[in-house]
This record gives structure tokens, sequence and C-alpha cells, in this order.
């Protein structure tokens, strides 16, 4: 299976490329950059024969399969809808749109179109979410709320890597996202009362740097969310699982009990990466003909949550 990787480059670009180098049959077939020097370098540095500056080039190509977007979040829905326009399945790397109207109309699209799209929705991947999934689905476990930090250190506008970005990320409609469909993926329920508070607007890049979310779903757990761009320490997601048969600690694809004793996960998935189970989900899902885990019409719940954070933080301003 030939594969593009748009946004090659980037911090998650080169997480996608790691990843699809461990599955059999795929082949990065072509990638796609923002300008022609600097695509041309990489796609050398990589081996990839094939390099475009245009998304639109790239699709052209009858030996692409399918595509993986690590591009700017604006332009996710667009592309992802381009790629499918144009015969190919998609994957499009979280968030799927960062608006409810684009979401639903890529859903749209997948619908119409039949090819597979998928939201990289990495948390249902990671081997700690799915060892917690399992207990759940079990009836081992059953979530009585969730609480989630999600810090990172970013008054400048730099990327994971710690180099300029072409555009500016958000706590909502980016990291909010993981955690709202994390909790209503968990829970098996959408949430039926949200509420939001964001901080200040920094002055240059123009978005709260800090934010509170509260979630609750009809069968009553909790999940309350702080985010923050200040945060001078360590970062990334931390999630709590507070059960009622135990306190489970998630970070990333390592998981702890509430007394901080290591758990197993090693033998949940074929993989302890989860950016390469979530992208061996979508080479599967082509492979088989099949819905895969993450598909944009599975996460578009979160999305509508997240379209109601953002009215209630419109209201508030």
């Amino acid at each position: 299976m030939k594969i593009c990787v748009a946004g090659a480059a980037g911090a998650f670009g080169m997480k996608h490329l790691d990843a699809l180098s461990k599955i059999d049959g795929v082949d990065v077939h072509s990638i796609v950059g923002r300008d022609q020097d600097g695509v041309a370098e990489f796609a050398k540095e990589r081996g990839i024969d094939n390099f475009h500056t245009d998304l639109g080039e790239a699709l052209k190509d009858d030996a692409v399969d399918a595509v993986v977007l690590a591009t700017p979040t604006q332009v996710h829905a667009s592309q992802a809808i381009q790629c499918l326009k144009a015969g190919k399945h998609v994957m499009v790397e979280i968030p799927m749109a960062d608006n409810i109207e684009d979401a639903r109309e890529l859903v749209k699209v997948q619908q119409e179109t039949g090819l597979v799209a998928m939201a990289g929705h990495t948390r249902r991947f990671n081997p700690s979410h799915q060892w917690i999934h399992n207990k759940i689905q079990a009836g081992e476990l059953k979530v009585q709320q969730m609480d989630v930090q999600t810090y990172f250190f970013r008054r400048s506008n730099k990327n994971a890597l710690g180099k300029p970005r072409s555009w500016t990320d958000h706590l909502l409609w980016h990291h909010a996202c993981h955690t709202v469909d994390l909790f209503q993926y968990q829970t098996g329920e959408k949430a039926n009362h949200v509420q939001a508070m964001e901080g200040p607007t920094h002055p240059e890049l123009g978005i709260a740097m800090d934010m509170s979310i509260g979630m609750k779903v009809p069968s009553g757990a909790l999940c309350t969310l702080s985010l923050s761009f200040n945060n001078d320490g360590p970062f990334g997601t931390f999630f709590r699982y507070i059960c009622d048969n135990g306190t489970y600690i998630a970070r990333y694809d390592d998981l702890v009990d509430g007394n901080e004793n290591p758990i197993d996960v090693s033998k949940v998935d074929v993989s302890m990466n989860g950016i390469e189970l979530q992208d061996r989900e979508f080479i599967n899902a082509i492979r088989e003909g099949r819905e895969p885990n993450a598909s944009v019409a599975q996460c578009l719940p979160a999305m509508e949550s997240l379209n109601e954070m953002e009215q209630l933080l419109i209201q508030q301003r």
C-alpha cells in the first residue's frame, strides 16, 4: 500500500513516518511540504523518491492509495475532503476540523465516497487507555470521574520540536479534543452537560492560554479537564481514572494505579507506540474494507461537544 504523508517534516509527520515504516506491506510513496528546497532535502534524507509542495499535485498520482495529513489544524477538514474527492483514503491528524460545520461536511463526504476517513485520536490506541477500555468492556471497571491535566509551556508560537510554527495552536479544538473524545469513548456515552471557562487572551497569539472544562454523561460519570500553555514544567496530558474498582493514572503509553504501582500493558497490543497502533488501524481498515476505530463519523460527537463549549466561551467574552 502506497501512502502520501503531508506535513511529513513536522513533529507529528515524522512520528507517522517512523510508525508507517514498522508496518509490513506499507510504502511511503510521497511526501508534501511547504517549500521546495526543504521538502526535497527531507525526502532525500528519508529515502523518499516523490515530493511535492502542493497536495493537489500529490493526489494526481494514481499510485497513491491513501494519505496521512499532519498539516496545520486550519486546513485539516478541507484537505481531508480534497483527498476523499480525489479517491484516496485519508487519516487526518487531530482535530479533523476547527469548527462543527467543517466536521459535519467531512463526515458527509466520507459517507458519500465510502472511503476510509479516520481522525488521529491517538488516545484510543495508547496501550494504557486500551487496558482501561478492555476492563470497561469486560464489566470489570466503571468510570466515575476522569481528572485530566493538559499542560504545555507555549508563550511563543513553536511546535513540539521547539521550531517556529506557521499556524497557531488551540487549547479547545486541538488539545481538549483528545480528552473530550476519550471520555465519551470510555464511557460509551455522549456528554449531556458541558461547561467551559477560559483565561485571558494572549496579546500576540490571540488565543486563551488557560482553560477549564467539565463534562457529565447521562450515567453520571464526570470529566474535569484543566489545560494550560503557561505551565513551566513537565508537559503533556495526564489522565486519572477514578473508577468503582480502583484508580488508574495514564501517561501516554504508561499506566500506574492510584498508588503509582506500575501496570504491565506490554501485552495489550502488538506495539507500545500509540501512533503506530493508530496507523495500523488505518491500514487494516483499508485492507479489510471496514470502518476504523476513530472514524470521522465516530469522532463527530466529540466535535459537537467542543462546539457546545465554544458557544459557552463566546457568551462569556
